[in-house]
């Protein structure tokens, strides 16, 4: 009986012991900075930065659906870091634990370059202090301070024999001739490009994913609003006509006449139908 009354001491000792534990919130601090540090240094190496989430971490890119999960952080990542001449930076500020010393954050600023142009904001990242004593990113937060600056470009003209026309692409239906004027329709940023159409040439209800910009330069163009093609709505658009079409709205377009038109929009471009069946990617080629 002794030697139980002895162990039941021992166990409420352990627990109160245990329950008033302290934790030495500063050590902690300077252990989330140098994490924070340690992970920017990695930025470049796509592998170890990975290390730094947690497998169930969200990143919340600007202007893009959140990332949870390890795959879709390394998709996000990957897509981010095939940039041409990317490279990322980051300098925390300042760093909080809890109490507890098992959750604290971050904030700070960064900078990224990518493709000639530079851009620099803020962070808030929330880590989380994992079994083995390391801190994983938990909550991954960042936004510009405004909209990244490209470099002066050199002066450019182009003459209309200089222009190299191939055939649009395949979400596009055939007969329609492209030439780039400026920019990569496929990657990220602003394009501009003339498009030959020959008379009839008939594109059925579609939206894109950013705004365009359309011009007529030669002939006529005609085009509608809404969701399915209906003739009798189209609306012509004659030599000098321009229309702005806003991002993900439906509508169609038809050559009235053999016509050229020039788009300015941001890339990459992406056509998407309305009625899956009308998209020239999925029709059995004859």
């Amino acid at each position: 009986m002794q030697a139980y009354k002895g162990l039941l001491i021992w166990a409420i000792t352990a627990l109160v012991i245990g329950c008033t534990r302290t934790v030495n919130v500063d050590k902690e601090r300077d252990a989330l900075l140098a994490a924070d540090r340690q992970a920017s240094e990695a930025s470049a190496d796509l592998s170890k930065l990975l290390l730094f989430y947690a497998a169930d971490a969200s990143v919340y890119p600007q202007g893009m659906a959140i990332a949870t999960g390890s795959d879709a952080i390394k998709a996000f990542f990957t897509a981010a870091m095939s940039a041409p001449n990317m490279s990322l930076h980051w300098t925390p500020a300042k760093a909080e634990v809890g109490a507890a010393g098992d959750m604290g954050y971050t904030s700070g600023a960064y900078e990224l370059n990518a493709n000639g142009t530079t851009e620099k904001g803020k962070y808030v990242t929330v880590w989380k202090k994992q079994g083995d004593g390391s801190w994983k990113i938990a909550e991954d937060i960042f936004n510009a301070d405004a909209s990244a600056q490209a470099p002066p470009s050199e002066h450019k003209m182009v003459l209309p024999n200089a222009l190299t026309w191939s055939d649009a692409p395949p979400g596009l239906p055939r007969g329609a001739k492209m030439a780039v004027l400026s920019g990569d329709p496929s990657k990220p940023g602003l394009f501009v490009l003339r498009v030959q159409l020959p008379a009839g040439y008939t594109v059925a209800a579609h939206w894109h994913p950013s705004d365009e910009a359309v011009t007529v330069l030669s002939g006529t163009f005609a085009l509608g609003m809404g969701d399915k093609l209906d003739p009798q709505k189209l609306e012509s658009l004659p030599v000098g006509g321009y229309a702005l079409l806003p991002a993900k709205m439906g509508h169609y377009a038809m050559a009235k006449t053999a016509a050229v038109i020039q788009i300015h929009a941001m890339g990459p471009f992406a056509i998407n139908y309305v009625n899956p069946a009308d998209d020239p990617r999925k029709q059995v080629k004859q």
